[in-house]
């Protein structure tokens, strides 16, 4: 049996195009399009703004929260959500026995600290991505794409990988 719903997860270290991916397939999908930054309670984006990384304790109610909006958006036919999911215990949090499509954006470090320093009015600092590259576990499913493309080459790769 096929399921009648589409979720999709977006992931990749901070800075990767995430939203920018998310948005996009959001719009040629029509599904509601979630950011997990906007999901973190008040005492997580505290932290992160001031430098300081994040424990998997302060991360557990935050991915409960967002496997919850994965469950809760099949009921209208699914969503996309771009995360960070950095570690696979993280990755099986959101997927809660569900079919998910995942779509990992993979890139230099240069590339992505430059485009972090350029981002305004954001928590995320970009002396953080070092931690954040040293947390990734790299999955071996899904979709990687390289972020050494532009934003319309990385959408029509990810298009063509969902129609499989």
């Amino acid at each position: 049996m096929t399921a009648n719903y589409q979720l999709i997860i977006i992931t990749g270290v901070s800075g990767t195009g995430k939203t920018t991916l998310g948005t996009s397939l959001s719009e040629k999908l029509s599904l509601p399009f979630y950011d997990a930054d906007l999901f973190h309670p008040k005492e997580n984006v505290a932290k992160m703004s001031n430098g300081i990384p994040l424990t998997d304790k302060d991360r557990q109610p935050w991915l409960e929260a967002l496997a919850s909006k994965l469950e809760e958006s099949k009921k209208s036919g699914g969503c996309i959500l771009a995360c960070s999911s950095l570690k696979e215990s993280y990755r099986k949090i959101l997927a809660g026995g569900n079919d998910i499509k995942w779509i990992h954006l993979k890139g230099d470090r240069d590339l992505i600290w430059d485009r972090m320093k350029a981002r305004k009015n954001h928590y995320m600092k970009a002396e953080m991505l070092d931690s954040q590259f040293a947390t990734w576990e790299e999955p071996n499913y899904g979709k990687k794409l390289s972020i050494d493309q532009t934003p319309t080459e990385i959408l029509e790769e990810a298009l063509d990988y969902l129609k499989k």
